[in-house]
C-alpha cells in the first residue's frame, strides 16, 4: 500500500538529471521494500517462529514508509506547495525513517542469521547495543540542525551545532561498534558451525560481500567530493544490488533450498569477476597502445578498437583457465589437489601395463582424492584363465 501511494505521487525536479536520479532512486527503494517484504512473508509463513522473517516484514515496512515520506513531501511543498497539510511533518520523518531498516540489515541480521537466535546468552548484549545505536542515529538525523537533506524545510526541531556535533558523534561511534559485533558473531558461529551451517554462512557472506563495497565507495566518494549524475547513478545501483541480494539469499539458506550448490556458485563468481575485471583492462591498455602505434601511421581510431576486440577474444579461454586454477588454488585447495591427483594418475595410466602396479595406484588414489574410512579393490577374471 506504501509503495502504491507513492506512485500515485508525481515528482517534478528543477534538474533533468536529478528527475532521473530521483526515479532511479524510487525503483530501487519500491524493488527493496517488496523483495524484503514479499521475502518476509515467505520465511514467517515457512518458519513462524522464525525472527529474521518478522525483520524482514519490518525492513519492508520502514523503507516503504520513508519512501512514502519522501515522495509525500516533494509533492506538498515542491509541486503543490500549500494546498496539502503535513508536508513539514513528512520532511522530518524522511529524514530518519531509513535508519532502523540500515540497522536491521546492517547490525541485527548478522547476528541473528541463520537460527534466528544469537550465538549465546552472552552475544544477546549486542542486540542491546545494536538499538541503542538505532536510538542514537534515528535522534541525530532527526535533530540536525539547518535545512533537512532532500528537502527545502529548515528542521524545526534542530538542535545547536555543537550538540549535533556531540549527539552524531556518539551515534555513528555506536552504530560502527554494532556492525563490528555483528561481523564477529558471524565469525564466532562460523567456528561452532556444522558443515551444513557453514554452507548457510556461506552463501550470506557471498551475498553481503557488495555492502563493504558501497560503504567504501560511499566514503571515498564522500572524502574526496567526488559527484556527477554518473557516479551517483553508480551509487545507487550497488546499494541497490547490495541490498537486495541479502534478503534474497537469506531466504535460500534459512529453507535450505539447493543449499550445496553455493560452493559452485561463489567459485564461478570468483572467476568470471576476476576474468572481466583483466580482459576491461586488457582492452582499454591495448586500445591505447594500438592507437599509439596505429595513429601516426593510419590516422584512424577503428583499427586500435579492432585489434583490441581481436586481443580480448583471443586471451578469453587461456585468461579463465588460467584465473580458475588460481582461484581453485587459493580457496578451494583440496578440490585442486584432487584434479591434481587425478591428472598425474591419467598420465601413469596411458604407460602402465602391469596390473598389480595399476591396481596399488588405483587404491592411493582414491584414498588422496575421497578420503574413505575402507578401500578395496575386485579384478574380475579374465575369461579361460584359471583361478588357481
Amino acid at each position: 500500500m506504501l509503495v502504491a501511494v507513492s506512485l500515485l505521487l508525481p515528482q517534478e525536479r528543477l534538474v533533468e538529471d536529478e528527475l532521473v536520479s530521483s526515479d532511479l532512486l524510487a525503483v530501487l527503494l519500491i524493488v527493496q521494500a517488496l523483495t524484503f517484504a514479499i521475502v518476509g512473508l515467505v520465511i514467517s509463513r515457512a518458519r513462524p517462529h522464525h525472527a529474521i522473517g518478522w525483520l524482514f516484514n519490518g525492513v519492508g515496512i520502514f523503507v516503504g514508509l520513508y519512501l512514502a515520506a519522501e515522495r509525500y513531501q516533494h509533492y506538498a511543498l515542491v509541486v503543490r506547495p500549500g494546498e496539502l497539510p503535513l508536508g513539514e511533518l513528512a520532511a522530518w520523518l524522511q529524514a530518519w525513517l531509513y535508519v532502523p531498516a540500515l540497522g536491521i540489515v546492517v547490525s541485527v541480521l548478522p547476528q541473528l542469521f541463520p537460527t534466528g537466535r544469537p550465538v549465546s546468552r552472552r552475544w544477546s548484549l549486542g542486540l542491546v547495543l545494536a538499538a541503542a545505536a538505532f536510538v542514537g542515529v534515528c535522534l541525530s538525523d532527526a535533530l540536525a540542525p539547518g535545512i533537512i537533506d532532500q528537502t527545502i524545510v529548515e528542521n524545526p526541531v534542530g538542535i545547536s551545532p555543537a550538540a549535533f556535533d556531540v549527539l552524531s558523534t556518539a551515534a555513528g561511534l555506536l552504530f560502527l561498534a554494532s556492525a563490528i559485533v555483528g561481523f564477529a558473531s558471524l565469525v564466532v558461529r562460523w567456528r561452532r558451525a556444522d558443515r551444513r551451517e557453514r554452507q548457510q554462512l556461506k552463501l550470506f557472506a557471498f551475498a553481503a560481500a557488495l555492502l563493504p563495497l558501497f560503504v567504501l565507495t560511499s566514503a571515498l566518494a564522500d572524502g574526496v567530493e567526488i559527484g556527477g549524475p554518473v557516479f551517483e547513478w553508480i551509487s545507487q545501483v550497488v546499494a541497490g544490488a547490495a541490498f537486495l541480494g541479502l534478503p534474497i539469499a537469506t531466504a535460500v539458506s534459512i529453507l535450505r533450498h539447493r543449499l550445496y550448490d553455493i560452493d559452485v556458485v561463489i567459485n564461478r563468481a570468483l572467476v568470471y569477476s576476476l576474468l572481466t575485471v583483466v580482459l576491461v583492462a586488457t582492452y582499454l591498455i591495448s586500445v591505447l597502445f594500438f592507437r599509439a602505434a596505429l595513429d601516426p601511421l593510419t590516422g584512424e581510431s577503428d583499427l586500435a578498437v579492432a585489434g583490441s576486440t581481436l586481443a580480448v577474444a583471443a586471451a578469453f579461454r587461456p585468461l579463465r583457465s588460467r584465473i580458475q586454477g588460481v582461484v581453485d588454488r587459493r580457496f578451494y585447495r583440496s578440490r585442486y589437489n584432487t584434479a591434481q591427483t587425478l591428472e598425474r594418475f591419467a598420465v601413469r595410466l596411458r604407460h602402465e601395463v602391469d596390473l598389480e602396479t595399476l591396481g596399488t595406484d588405483v587404491l592411493a588414489v582414491v584414498r588422496d582424492t575421497m578420503q574413505p574410512g575402507h578401500v578395496s579393490l575386485w579384478l574380475r577374471p579374465a575369461k579361460g584363465v584359471d583361478r588357481d
